[in-house]
């Protein structure tokens, strides 16, 4: 063996290298998305719970992948500042203006419980959200009465989350996507909304098409979309690595918004080249990022359901 030879074998392979990043990355990323607050929630046990999804679903393998997620998250937000009667309650009933960041942890907290915790806990925190919607009802600045039990608000809410979420990860994951997959997805997770008692939840691709479409009379981009929009965008996302930025992010997100809803938001030139910018950067740093979080809830579920994590990926 020569001396090259035994000196490569000390050093340190590329995954070990890595290590310390990996940590670092997860760590802050945890940090800025996680709630504090303690919900109960196990995803270790009981063994052979799969949830309200398992590990054979579409969900779980989209859900499981965090650039996707993330981008799609922020602009499900962008998205629901469209609708005046929903952006009324978020405006009137919670600390939005103040913290952004902690409406965005409470969304990460619902949609991780929904989709990997065990059955018992998924339902639990669905009643939980259920009964807080108790108290949101109010009148907008038009004078329409609204309501966060009302049906058809609960069906906007999904459905602006569902196709931000799977439009982030065909963008940022897999472009190749088969549309019987899309499909499954926006079948298997209108479950959720239907539990809240949302109605006339789309059911595959083509009907999410067709109600984004039939929306689109009824929204508007008015001057408390623009307030809650710029809150929105100055939110704090401290996660201190290179090449991981709240730009990015916010960017990446709003890179995913179909071309009408772009067009009402009024996106200039400007910002429309600095989206693409962002959705390239967060398409390039992916696969860092994934393996930062490599260890979640998804991989943790799947222990817990006797699957292999192998059942959070396409083949």
């Amino acid at each position: 063996m020569s001396r090259l030879d035994r000196l490569s074998r000390r050093l340190p392979g590329p995954d070990a290298l890595l290590t310390p990043v990996y940590t670092r990355l997860r760590e802050a990323i945890v940090g800025v998305v996680a709630t504090t607050e303690d919900f109960g929630i196990d995803y270790d046990a009981p063994a052979g719970d799969p949830g309200l999804f398992g590990p054979g679903s579409v969900t779980w393998k989209i859900h499981a992948d965090f650039p996707g997620m993330m981008a799609g998250g922020i602009a499900a937000l962008m998205l629901q500042t469209l609708h005046p009667r929903a952006l009324a309650g978020v405006v009137d009933h919670s600390n939005f203006r103040d913290d952004a960041l902690g409406r965005l942890r409470r969304t990460t907290m619902f949609v991780a419980a929904t989709t990997y915790a065990p059955t018992a806990d998924a339902r639990r925190i669905i009643e939980m959200v259920d009964r807080i919607h108790d108290r949101v009802r109010g009148t907008t600045d038009a004078g329409e009465p609204y309501s966060a039990h009302d049906p058809d608000l609960l069906t906007w809410v999904h459905c602006t989350e569902m196709a931000s979420f799977l439009a982030g990860y065909r963008r940022y994951r897999r472009p190749d996507l088969r549309r019987a997959a899309q499909d499954a997805y926006f079948d298997e997770t209108r479950r959720i909304a239907e539990a809240l008692g949302a109605t006339d939840v789309p059911a595959s691709k083509a009907q999410m098409d067709e109600y984004f479409a039939a929306m689109q009379p009824a929204l508007r981009f008015d001057h408390r979309s623009r307030e809650t929009l710029a809150v929105l965008e100055s939110m704090a996302l401290p996660i201190p690595v290179a090449g991981v930025s709240r730009r990015m992010f916010l960017g990446a997100g709003a890179a995913l918004l179909p071309p009408w809803a772009r067009t009402l938001i009024q996106r200039t030139s400007r910002q429309r080249l600095v989206d693409r910018a962002s959705a390239e950067s967060l398409h390039r740093i992916g696969p860092l990022i994934r393996a930062a979080m490599s260890e979640g809830v998804a991989v943790r579920s799947a222990r817990r359901a006797g699957a292999e994590r192998d059942c959070l990926r396409f083949e």
